[in-house]
C-alpha cells in the first residue's frame, strides 16, 4: 500500500491515468444521460477488440499509425515545435511508396519494399522540413505553415495519382506490386487473417529510436536544448536553425513512414481522398497522452487504437452511437490538457504518499 501510494506522488506516472479514468466516467455520464448503459458498453468495447484473434490483429493495424504520428508530434515538440503537418506528411509518405510500389519493375522484394519505404519516409521528412525551413529562415510560425501543407499535400497528391497511377473507373492508384508489399502472411494467418504487416514492428522500432536518438545521442542534446531555450543554445554555440529544420524533417519522417505503412501494408493502394485520413491529428492527442515520451506514445496509441476500434462494438452492441467514443477520446484529451484539474483530484493521495515516505525514512 505505501508503494502505491509513493507511486500517487509521481505526476508523470499517474496524472495520464487519472486523466483515462476521469474521461471514461464522462463518458459514462454521458451515456446515461442518452439512456444507454455504460457497463454494457465499456463491455462490448473490450469484447470487439479482446474477443477473437482477427479484431484484436485488426485493432493492432489501427495502433501502428497512431504510434508514427505520435512520435512525429512528441518529436517535434521535444525540439520546440508544435507539428500539425501529420496529415501532410502522412498522405507525403503514402504517395512517394504508392509511386515506388505502382511504377517499379522486376526488382526483387529484399529491395522494392525497403526502397520504396526510404522514398516514402524521405518524402514525409521533407514535406516537414519546408515548415522548418520557414521557421527557421523566415520566422513564421509552423502551426501556420503545417496546417497549410496538409491541404496542399491532400491536393497535389490527389492530382499526381489521378494523373499517374490512377486504376481506371476506380478513385485510386494502381494497386502496389507484391514485391513492394510490407505484409506478412504468416503472422495474419495466426490471427485469422487479419491485416498485419511489417509496419507493426517498425513503429515499435521507431520509438526506440526516438528514445535513442534523443537521449543517447549529442545530436539529441542539441535538438533537447534548442526546444528549453533556443536562446540559450545559440549562445551554447549551436546551430538553432539547423536544428529546427532537422527536427521538423525527422518528426516528418516519423508521419510519412505511418503512410507508408497503410498504403504497402494495409490497402495495397492509394485512394483519391475528398479529406485527409485523421491519423495526425489523432497524433496529437497521442503525443499529448504520452507526454511527448516513445514509451508513453505507444502505451497511448494502443489506448486510442483500443476505443476507436472497439467504438464498433459499442454500436452494434450495445446501439451506443459511434460518436460517443470520441466523448471519451475528448474528455481525455481535455483533463490531460488541464492537468490542474487532475492533480487538484489526487493532491490528497499525493500527500498520503509522501507521508507514507516520510514514516518508512
Amino acid at each position: 500500500m505505501n508503494k502505491l501510494l509513493r507511486f500517487a506522488s509521481r505526476d508523470s506516472a499517474l496524472v495520464p491515468l487519472v486523466a483515462i479514468l476521469m474521461g471514461l466516467v464522462i463518458g459514462a455520464i454521458v451515456m446515461l444521460i442518452g439512456g444507454y448503459n455504460p457497463l454494457t458498453a465499456y463491455w462490448a468495447l473490450l469484447t470487439k477488440v479482446f474477443g477473437n484473434a482477427y479484431d484484436f490483429g485488426e485493432a493492432i493495424v489501427g495502433i501502428t499509425p497512431l504510434i508514427m504520428t505520435g512520435l512525429a508530434v512528441g518529436f517535434a515538440f521535444r525540439a520546440g515545435l508544435f507539428n500539425i503537418g501529420g496529415e501532410g506528411q502522412f498522405i507525403a509518405g503514402a504517395t512517394g511508396a504508392a509511386f515506388i510500389g505502382v511504377k517499379l519493375n522486376g526488382l526483387p522484394w529484399i529491395v522494392h519494399a525497403p526502397l520504396a519505404v526510404v522514398v516514402g519516409a524521405i518524402l514525409g521528412g521533407l514535406w516537414g522540413a519546408i515548415a522548418g525551413y520557414l521557421k527557421a529562415k523566415r520566422g513564421v510560425n509552423e502551426v501556420i505553415t503545417t496546417i497549410m501543407l496538409n491541404f496542399t499535400a491532400l491536393n497535389l497528391a490527389n492530382y499526381l495519382i489521378k494523373k499517374f497511377i490512377e486504376q481506371k473507373g476506380q478513385s485510386r492508384s494502381l494497386p502496389v506490386q507484391e514485391s513492394a508489399s510490407l505484409s506478412m502472411p504468416r503472422l495474419s494467418e495466426w490471427f485469422d487473417n487479419a491485416r498485419l504487416h511489417w509496419g507493426v514492428f517498425i513503429a515499435i522500432a521507431a520509438a526506440m529510436v526516438f528514445y535513442v536518438l534523443l537521449w543517447k545521442t549529442k545530436q539529441g542534446y542539441e535538438l533537447r536544448a534548442v526546444g528549453h531555450n533556443a536562446n540559450a543554445a545559440h549562445y551554447a554555440g549551436m546551430n538553432v536553425n539547423r536544428n529546427v529544420v532537422k527536427a521538423m524533417f525527422i518528426s516528418g519522417m516519423f508521419a510519412g513512414l505511418a503512410g507508408v505503412f497503410e498504403v504497402l501494408g494495409v490497402f495495397h493502394y492509394q485512394v483519391i481522398a475528398a479529406a485527409s485520413p485523421g491519423y495526425g491529428f489523432d497524433g496529437i492527442a497521442v503525443a499529448l497522452l504520452g507526454m511527448n515520451h516513445p514509451l508513453g506514445v505507444v502505451l497511448a496509441a494502443c489506448l486510442f487504437g483500443v476505443l476507436n476500434y472497439g467504438s464498433v462494438g459499442m454500436s452494434f452492441v450495445a446501439d451506443v452511437p459511434p460518436e460517443i467514443i470520441r466523448v471519451v477520446i475528448g474528455s481525455v484529451i481535455f483533463f490531460v490538457a488541464a492537468q490542474g484539474i487532475v492533480r487538484y483530484v489526487i493532491a490528497p493521495m499525493r500527500k498520503r504518499g509522501r507521508g507514507a515516505a516520510n514514516g518508512n525514512s
